[in-house]
């Protein structure tokens, strides 16, 4: 008869409402869902190198295929055709390999956007933890780039091109030349001809990869709706 009602206690422990921080299974939750985004980006790493390896291995075993018909038919007729056969085979798996790398960034954008999400909430349970962390507790675009790259460091060679994206994109670029070039021996171009041809192809294939890459990410930037914020400087006066 001592014992309280077992209803005050229902309303005690349900005070604090199912969907906050203070639920004693929140850490739980928040820490199962960061290890779940971890795995996702590791996934997303193997798939990134497989068709990166792919794709240069294709191209490798497209070379030496070249070179043997070269030599059996001394660049005549047959390795004209079969150059025109292969090398566009290759340059869209080249094309295939760029989309699906930079799919692939996309997504790994996304993870980290909600690794920053549940950092946000580990800080919001012990604040004073704040000075140990490297990454970012915000979920824009600021903070996404200091989560992925925590210090950005200036190269000789733009960002663009050191990406995977962007170096699949720049050898596929060259195939492309190399298939505008055969195409004009095939034509009867002469060699300076056929090598101006092919620089030309080069040059509209990097700069198609790089308008589609404009614009992909900033269509998907604008998907990638920030929920924390950084604070300005406006914010922190």
């Amino acid at each position: 008869m001592l014992e309280s009602d077992p209803s005050a206690r229902t309303v005690a422990a349900g005070a604090r409402g199912p969907g906050t921080l203070e639920s004693p299974h929140a850490l739980q939750i928040l820490t199962t869902e960061h290890w779940s985004l971890l795995a996702s980006r590791s996934m997303g790493y193997t798939e990134a190198m497989s068709r990166a390896s792919i794709f240069v291995a294709a191209l490798s075993g497209a070379v030496v295929a070249l070179a043997l018909v070269a030599q059996a038919t001394d660049f005549g007729d047959g390795f004209v055709a079969f150059a025109l056969v292969l090398l566009p085979v290759v340059y869209f798996l080249g094309l295939a390999t760029v989309v699906r790398l930079a799919q692939i960034n996309f997504e790994d954008a996304r993870w980290v956007q909600g690794m920053n999400r549940i950092r946000h909430a580990y800080l919001e349970l012990a604040p004073e933890l704040e000075p140990y962390f490297v990454t970012s507790r915000y979920d824009d675009r600021a903070g996404l780039l200091q989560s992925l790259v925590t210090r950005a460091r200036p190269t000789v060679v733009p960002q663009q091109f050191v990406s995977s994206p962007g170096i699949v994109a720049t050898v596929d670029s060259v195939v492309a030349g190399a298939i505008a070039g055969v195409a004009g021996l095939g034509l009867g171009f002469e060699t300076v001809g056929s090598l101006v041809l092919g620089a030309v192809a080069f040059l509209l294939s990097i700069a198609g990869f790089a308008t589609w890459a404009t614009r992909t990410i900033g269509m998907w930037s604008a998907q990638l709706e920030p929920r924390f914020p950084t604070p300005t400087a406006d914010d922190a006066g």
